[in-house]
């Protein structure tokens, strides 16, 4: 596979078209990967019946998933800037499509942590944010990066919405396991981004440094000047509760809303609402990054889903009120992730962005972990998630304060002058 790093502008003879297949590639790939992860949740019921292995064994392989998606980006990310992106989406997606294929034939715990965990969650994570994102600012125009983060990241929502009535309908026209199979068959669909996506951002930041007689910062220099920078560390600590929201809706909802004595199809409608309204969150989010401070877009996200919750724990639970309580966490759900990158990227540049997300993205994956295990073992402790919901709010509101200080203002991205 060959690498090309010529801008967008000069790779056809119409931008607007190579841009859009740039964008449909990225948000394609995160819209299959997202989509097939997401709805996990739905299966977990079944699995726990088909293995007896008990609610917090199953949690914990979906826990593990949580946060090997999120280790597996930090070090796709530096592969994508250095070799190539391509080769890491490919490798992602045969590794998720994989790993869902064979998550029926588990039977034990460390079964699934390894079919879930290790093959399908570490592929998407190659397959992920990070290195999907990274490209897209590498082959778009500077002005256009927030909208276009905006697009790729309402992939992965649309994905939600789409898969999680194909999976209700495929389970109950096949049963859960071929359901899940055909889900990880319809994974590999996204192969052709591989192609479309290729490239590195190393080559043209040695390109822009050689021209102005500088060094690039190489990885490990990039990674000690970001984890010196405090609000670099902010960014991180925030995203570490956008986690811990996401994974535990994404795992438990469907539960949370079976023990409120409802229905198991308004927990799968109720999981599509949240991907439907996530794409108009992600999509107002990307428009706005461009006319307001990201750290602001960012505590005002974190402050709603707090609020939700709260008036969530108060209201009657009908299905009305888990539809309502769904769309508004949809529009908070990942439009946290456009800001998210602009700020990495107006603080780094784009050289080394994939790398430098992929470590927030662990951060993120760190708060899903504790989110996914959380839920099922207290609610298996206690008989009830309300304590989880608790922990929730507060961490809500800590989110929200941690993202004020951030300075939003570009670092040195070179270092000395090259040698001749």
């Amino acid at each position: 596979m060959t690498t090309d790093t010529r801008p967008i502008q000069t790779r056809s003879a119409t931008p607007t078209l190579a841009l859009g297949l740039v964008l449909l590639a990225a948000a394609g790939t995160f819209a299959l990967t997202m989509g097939t992860r997401q709805t996990m949740g739905l299966f977990l019921s079944a699995l726990n019946t088909s293995t007896a292995l008990g609610l917090g064994s199953i949690s914990l392989a979906f826990a593990f998933g949580q946060l090997w998606w999120g280790l597996t980006q930090p070090f796709a990310g530096a592969v994508a800037d250095r070799i190539g992106t391509g080769r890491v989406i490919l490798l992602g997606v045969l590794l998720v499509a994989l790993g869902t294929f064979i998550t029926p034939y588990m039977t034990s715990t460390a079964g699934l942590i390894f079919a879930i965990g290790v093959l399908a969650a570490g592929g998407a994570g190659m397959a992920g944010p990070s290195v999907l994102m990274a490209a897209t600012a590498r082959l778009v125009p500077a002005h256009k990066r927030g909208l276009a983060s905006g697009i790729v990241n309402a992939g992965g929502s649309f994905g939600q919405f789409i898969m999680a009535p194909v999976a209700i309908s495929l389970t109950a026209a096949l049963g859960w396991a071929s359901a899940m199979q055909w889900l990880g068959v319809m994974v590999l669909l996204a192969l052709p981004a591989a192609w479309l996506l290729k490239g590195n951002s190393q080559a043209l930041a040695a390109q822009a440094a050689a021209a102005s007689g500088q060094k690039a910062l190489s990885a490990r220099e990039a990674i000690a000047q970001a984890l010196a920078t405090p609000s670099y560390r902010y960014l991180a600590a925030g995203f570490l509760v956008c986690g811990f929201h996401v994974a535990f809706l994404a795992t438990h909802l469907p539960g949370v809303i079976a023990a409120c004595g409802l229905p198991p199809e308004v927990g799968g409608w109720a999981l599509a609402v949240i991907g439907l309204f996530n794409i108009v969150g992600s999509l107002a989010m990307g428009w706005a990054v461009g006319r307001w401070r990201m750290k602001s877009l960012l505590a005002l996200l974190y402050a709603t889903r707090g609020i939700a919750v709260l008036v969530f724990l108060l209201a009657p639970k009908t299905p009305a009120v888990v539809m309502v309580f769904a769309a508004v966490m949809g529009v908070t759900f990942l439009s946290t992730v456009p800001p998210t990158v602009g700020l990495v990227a107006k603080m780094f540049g784009t050289a080394n962005m994939a790398m430098l997300f992929g470590i927030v993205m662990l951060s993120h994956q760190i708060g899903g972990f504790l989110g996914a295990y959380l839920g099922g073992s207290v609610f298996q402790a206690t008989g009830s998630y309300d304590w989880v919901w608790y922990i929730d709010i507060a961490l809500a509101a800590g989110a929200a304060l941690v993202n004020l200080p951030i300075r939003e203002a570009p670092l040195p991205r070179s270092t000395a002058p090259a040698a001749a």
